[in-house]
C-alpha cells in the first residue's frame, strides 16, 4: 500500500488537488483511500437523528449502514486521538492512501504551496517533503511539479514509491 501525504496551509488547495487525483489512480486500476485531519471538531451527524442521539446518550460507537454506504462513529470521550498508524489499520485494503493534514508524520508528502497566500514554505523545516505542487515557478530543493497537472502529480507518487518501496509500505 502506498501511502503520500499532501500537505498545506489551510486554503491552499489540497482538497482541491486530492479531488483530483483520485480518477487519476483510479484510472490506472489502483484502489485509493483518504484520510484526512482536521484541526477542530467535526460531526457528520445532525441533532435529532438516530444514530445523533445514540452517540448523545453514551454509545462509543455507532454504525449506520445503507443499500449505497456505511460510517462507523467513533467517539474519544476523552482518550488521545489515534495515532496515523492506528488508522491505517482501520482502513480495508486499498492500493494507494492519500493523507490530507498529519503535516508532521513521517510519511512522504507533496507540499501544495502557493507564495501569493503570504505563507512560509513548510519544505524548509519538513524533511517528509519530498515535492511542491505549486501554479507558480519556485526555487526549492525539491522537484516541483504543475498544481494544476494532476497526472503528472500521480505519476510523481507512483515512480517516488516504487523507488522507496520498503522504507514507506506499509503492512
Amino acid at each position: 500500500m502506498i501511502v503520500f501525504g499532501i500537505a498545506g496551509w489551510s486554503g491552499s488547495g489540497k482538497t482541491t488537488l486530492i479531488e483530483k487525483l483520485i480518477p487519476e489512480f483510479s484510472a490506472r486500476g489502483l484502489s485509493v483511500s483518504v484520510i484526512k485531519h482536521a484541526h477542530h471538531g467535526f460531526d457528520l451527524d445532525k441533532p435529532g437523528k438516530d444514530s445523533y442521539r445514540h452517540r448523545e446518550a453514551g454509545a462509543s460507537q455507532v454504525l449506520m449502514l445503507s443499500n449505497d454506504r456505511w460510517v462507523l462513529m467513533h467517539e474519544l470521550r476523552g482518550s488521545p486521538e489515534p495515532t496515523l498508524d492506528d488508522q491505517l489499520r482501520v482502513l480495508s485494503p486499498c492500493d494507494v492512501v492519500l493523507i490530507e493534514g498529519f503535516k508532521a508524520a513521517a510519511v512522504p508528502k507533496i507540499e501544495v504551496h502557493r507564495p501569493t497566500h503570504g505563507k512560509p514554505p513548510l519544505w524548509i523545516e519538513n524533511p517528509h517533503v519530498v515535492a511542491v505542487a505549486s501554479d507558480a515557478q519556485l526555487e526549492c530543493p525539491v522537484p516541483r511539479l504543475s498544481l494544476n497537472d494532476a497526472s503528472e502529480i500521480v505519476r510523481f507518487i507512483l515512480e517516488y514509491a516504487a523507488r522507496h518501496e520498503s522504507k514507506h509500505a506499509v503492512v
